[in-house]
């Protein structure tokens, strides 16, 4: 196969794989309602914690990683794309997560897809630092989005210190606008400091 049409397939495989709204058929099949009707209305995994079933939330976030780590990691690990061809590859799970045509473009904010990017491309190495920046300014600052800026703004300087590879800012910086973009109403919000708030 030619390797253009190769690299159009795969990225279309890949974003269809990230498309798939495994939360809300999960929610569908385990409890009978839409979880879109929980928390933040969003079609992601933590709605479907809300529905009282941890056991259906743990199934639900493992497939939304693996539907990015699986394609990803097949492409960066096993076939070794290891430049610029992987880019629209490791974005094309985020983007099918966060528009999904299967709920009409009204996708999930796309972090724990955007997670299985990171172990795709690195296994545990950036998807660990990632997690543990996210989980940390989760703790110093909300609304969320805050924290995702933050978190991303760390990670961006991490990459440029310790793993100078270009392939992985891109990456960084596609991921950044598509999950900056499903958080833009926390970001309109004024950010607070959690400690503030545990004074008041």
């Amino acid at each position: 196969m030619d390797s253009t049409l190769f690299l159009i397939t795969f990225t279309g495989t890949s974003f269809l794989l990230g498309s798939l709204p495994f939360a809300v058929w999960i929610g569908r099949l385990t409890t009978g309602e839409d979880i879109r009707k929980y928390g933040d209305h969003n079609p992601g995994a933590t709605n479907v914690l809300h529905t009282g079933s941890r056991g259906s939330f743990l199934l639900a976030m493992i497939l939304d990683i693996s539907k990015a780590a699986l394609p990803v990691g097949l492409a960066y690990q096993q076939w070794e794309i290891q430049d610029w061809r992987i880019v629209p590859i490791a974005l094309a799970p985020v983007a099918g997560h966060a528009f999904s045509p299967f709920l009409g473009g009204k996708g999930g904010k796309a972090l724990a897809t955007a997670f299985g990017v990171w172990i795709g491309l690195t296994i545990w190495t950036l998807s660990s630092i990632s997690l543990a920046l996210l989980v940390g300014w989760l703790q110093i600052i909300r609304p969320s989005g805050w924290a995702l800026l933050l978190a991303f703004s760390c990670l961006a300087l991490i990459i440029l210190i310790w793993f100078p590879d270009p392939v992985f800012m891109a990456v960084l910086a596609g991921q950044a606008l598509i999950l900056l973009y499903k958080h833009r109403t926390d970001l309109q919000q004024r950010p607070c400091l959690r400690w503030r708030e545990s004074q008041a």
